[in-house]
């Protein structure tokens, strides 16, 4: 029961509450840094990074920092692991690092993060919190990079670099504008809240000895009449 509990701690970031196609956040950087399927995993690994690291030190930390200045808390420690990986970015991946840009440093700012220090991390151990990071990271990275795919192969012909279209089907520039962006962020939230949509469980009142004086109309009745 406890196994089942922890993975679904991980698997909800996936599709169910996936942060940006669900939950609406870090909308700007998945905007601005998907023309390409790499530079969307790149921004996803290194807000999963900062999202498990965060989430763990917040959760280890959470009856230590006093409630008042925890929002400053949380943010400092934030902070701290968006340095680690900008300087490990700047260092093994520069080409990557010119491209992220300012949005990379930004990570310190992004809803997610902070959402989920405040959401979870404050009142959970720290197993299920890094379970939780982890899940979101991934829900973000692979958001990110499937916006980024589509981006790529329909406004270059490519995909991670490699050529896929070639000169079969003619690049849509606009796909790597922002209007192409939208569209395809618009398209995958659709497609998300579709699969993530519970459905609503349907009442037989045939059996139920009370139907006659139940509220609800009748099968075959008038709608109207209750």
């Amino acid at each position: 029961m406890e196994n089942e509990k922890l993975a679904s701690v991980f698997t909800k970031g996936l599709i169910k509450e996936n942060p940006v196609l669900r939950l609406m956040l870090g909308t700007c950087p998945t905007l601005a840094v998907t023309t390409s399927a790499l530079n969307g995993f790149g921004m996803g690994i290194a807000a999963t990074f900062v999202l498990l690291g965060s989430n763990v030190a917040i959760s280890a930390l959470r009856k230590v920092i006093p409630d008042k200045v925890r929002i400053p808390a949380f943010i400092t420690i934030i902070a701290g692991f968006v340095t680690i990986v900008q300087l490990l970015i700047k260092a093994k991946a520069p080409a990557l690092d010119a491209t992220l840009g300012i949005y990379l440093p930004l990570i310190v700012v992004n809803c997610i993060i902070l959402g989920r220090a405040e959401a979870y991390a404050k009142d959970h151990p720290v197993l299920s919190s890094a379970l939780d990071g982890l899940g979101m990271g991934a829900g973000f990275t692979l958001a990110l990079v499937c916006m980024g795919g589509i981006r790529e192969i329909l406004g270059s012909g490519t995909l991670f670099g490699i050529t896929l279209t070639g000169d079969v089907i003619p690049p849509m520039t606009i796909m790597l504008l922002p209007p192409g962006g939208f569209f395809v962020f618009g398209m995958l939230v659709m497609l998300v809240n579709k699969l993530g949509k519970e459905k609503t469980p349907e009442l037989n009142c045939g059996a139920c000895p009370i139907a006659d004086a139940c509220a609800l109309p009748k099968e075959g009745s008038d709608p109207s009449c209750k």
